[in-house]
């Protein structure tokens, strides 16, 4: 996790860098970080999918558990189907993901960065857990985050898997993280911003992520496809194309994860890129494409000023790719993750995940109190009205970001209808 106050870095002299370099740059010449000693700190210990490990005085969420688990199955399925795995975690805070890619993902090399020369001590004692620094699975460095991918990219060392938790609206890695994953390779980044999202902060998420976001029903999707949004910009201006696995929201912080699979060229299937437009009259949601921005209008045809709310440009794809979630899960099975009941019971987040990757659902969701208040009846139970709205041919599914809410291609008027009669019953 990142820190929050990173030092400013002060000279220091330098001590060579050496591990296995990548196959593909034979003259691989390593680059050069602190020694690695320990630096005294009010340090306590955490346990995390049984691992002990050190925080020190670094910025750590026990709630973020979750995302560290999503991130190092992708991470495990990667050296499964490719029979190796490098992974870059440029923003590692106490270095517990480093250390979980290492142990359970099985990370063939992981260097561990982050700009606060204060964590080393921590960073190297948790990694030292996994193996010795002599064994040449891990290396600690000490940059901002930019700094060391551009390192690696004009070192042409490339890394299968690149881990970005970063703080806030901070999408300035993006080129830097494209130049430096192979092509291939997974790239997990992350926002914090909520205010951007919710459409309190437009000229703010403009400028971070090229999309002007106003506020909408389901701000908290927004923010997912926002992240995807920048990212598929600064991607194509690279000559890349990125596809999301899958998009991951929680409410503390909130956070925004996204692990996206990066290639060359042009997109198979085509650019979701475009705009969302919600009506505020009828409560309907559409895509917009660029050369329809002039011809906005609703279906429900109401001419009430300011009722149509335009976003964008962002993401307007699916959020996860399902046969990749459904790996996920199989693995989560076969390493006993599965099934223990809680409010962070992986098995039902995936699930989820997976039923909302129904490529014929709209995007956005709609919470049933938005429902009941357009029906004007109290809120119908989430099973009775899926199970109507399926028995009316549409399909339906509980959203991964909001319990109390459905993605669904039924329109809203239909929704209202069932709402009423489900009320008569």
């Amino acid at each position: 996790m990142v820190s929050l106050c990173p030092t400013i870095l002060s000279p220091f002299h330098t001590k060579t860098l050496t591990y296995n370099s990548p196959a593909q740059n034979p003259n691989h010449r390593p680059f050069s970080v602190p020694p690695l000693t320990a630096v005294a700190s009010r340090s306590h210990y955490e346990t995390e999918r049984g691992f002990d490990f050190e925080v020190g005085d670094t910025f750590f969420r026990h709630e973020s558990a979750t995302g560290r688990d999503l991130g190092v199955l992708a991470a495990a399925l990667y050296k499964k189907c490719n029979d190796k795995l490098r992974v870059l975690d440029a923003m590692c805070g106490c270095g517990i993901r480093s250390l979980r890619y290492l142990a359970e993902s099985k990370a063939d090399f992981v260097l561990a960065n982050d700009a606060n020369e204060d964590c080393n001590g921590v960073i190297v004692s948790n990694l030292s857990t996994v193996s010795s620094e002599e064994e040449g699975r891990w290396k600690v460095s000490h940059s901002i985050a930019n700094r060391v991918l551009a390192e690696r990219y004009v070192e042409r060392d490339y890394f299968d898997f690149i881990d970005v938790d970063s703080f806030g609206s901070d999408s300035s890695f993006f080129r830097c993280a494209f130049d430096a994953v192979k092509l291939g390779g997974l790239l997990y980044v992350t926002s914090t911003d909520g205010f951007s999202s919710g459409g309190h902060r437009p000229n703010h998420s403009l400028a971070a992520y090229g999309a002007y976001i106003r506020p909408l029903p389901y701000s908290n999707e927004i923010g997912l496809r926002m992240l995807i949004g920048g990212a598929v910009r600064e991607a194509s201006v690279l000559g890349y194309h990125v596809s999301p696995l899958f998009s991951y929201y929680s409410y503390h912080g909130p956070v925004f994860r996204v692990l996206l699979r990066v290639n060359r060229g042009k997109p198979p299937h085509g650019m979701h890129y475009g705009f969302i437009c919600y009506c505020d009259s009828c409560g309907n949601s559409q895509p917009i494409s660029w050369d329809k921005l002039g011809q906005m209008n609703c279906p429900c045809g109401t001419d009430a000023p300011d009722s149509l709310v335009v976003c964008g440009p962002l993401w307007t794809g699916p959020l996860h790719c399902a046969d990749y979630l459904g790996e996920m899960l199989s693995l989560a099975g076969e390493w006993g993750w599965l099934g223990n009941g809680t409010k962070n019971d992986l098995e039902k987040l995936l699930n989820r995940m997976i039923n909302e990757s129904d490529p014929t659902l709209s995007f956005g969701y709609i919470q049933l109190d938005e429902i009941a208040s357009r029906a004007k009846v109290n809120s119908p139970p989430i099973v009775t009205i899926m199970s109507a709205i399926q028995q009316e041919g549409y399909a339906v599914s509980r959203s991964h970001i909001s319990n109390n809410a459905i993605k669904t291609n039924c329109p809203m008027a239909e929704c209202i209808r069932i709402a009423k009669e489900l009320r008569q019953l």
